[in-house]
């Protein structure tokens, strides 16, 4: 199972958190200011670090090199509101693995992590891959689906709505659930944004891949 530090000191966010990777299967260890996660991460060894820019005590933009000055093999993730484009691109040059915004949406923050952490996924015959039915499959390391020999590329939002619709196979997913998951929009915005997607995917995979559930929302069938 793998490990995960969370240096995070907005209480709610960490809560949340939290309880969205435990709910993944990762082992969480929660730490609410950068020293306390600088603690941490010397007493103990992670196989991903999700770090926050502002903390209280010691920015994030600093914590990073001594990280990664301690551990050189760590994986760290940025989760922050920082939209300085320069900033951004500072910190990955420096060593960061990856950058999510705030807010996010769940679905993308754990395939991200899922593929810094470089976990193996055993349901098909290739390790990282989501098996879709007969003949298809879904790279979650590449976001693309192999589908009659075939290989489709998606966009980071069709790669999203098709992991939460393949992780609730079989089941009615609620257009209400969907903007809420994939695109972390808790009301309704009054747009077909979820509709078109689906629309794309279906083009790009067989139509009857992604039911229609009338007054309801979408599910997905094994192609």
């Amino acid at each position: 199972m793998a490990r995960i530090l969370l240096i995070e000191d907005e209480p709610n966010l960490a809560v949340l958190l939290t309880r969205l990777l435990n709910d993944a299967g990762y082992t969480v260890t929660a730490a609410p200011t950068g020293s306390a996660g600088l603690q941490a991460a010397l007493n103990d060894e992670y196989d991903l670090v999700l770090l926050d820019l502002m903390l209280p005590d010691l920015p994030g933009d600093e914590l990073l090199p001594l990280l990664l000055k301690m551990r050189p093999d760590a994986k760290i993730v940025i989760l922050s509101s920082v939209l300085e484009v320069d900033r951004r691109v500072r910190l990955l040059e420096e060593g960061a693995a990856d950058f999510l915004l705030k807010p996010f949406v769940n679905a993308e923050l754990l395939a991200r992590l899922r593929l810094r952490i470089g976990e193996r996924v055993s349901v098909g015959p290739q390790p990282g891959y989501r098996s879709m039915g007969v003949d298809a499959q879904l790279d979650t390391r590449r976001r693309e689906v192999t589908f009659a020999g075939k290989r489709i590329p998606l966009s980071t939002r069709e790669f999203s709505l098709l992991m939460h619709l393949i992780d609730r196979q079989g089941e009615a997913c609620t257009r209400e659930e969907l903007l809420a998951e994939v695109w972390g929009i808790g009301f309704d915005p009054g747009t077909n944004i979820v509709d078109v997607c689906v629309r794309r995917l279906r083009s790009k995979l067989a139509p009857e891949t992604i039911e229609t559930i009338r007054h309801v929302g979408y599910r997905y069938a094994a192609c």
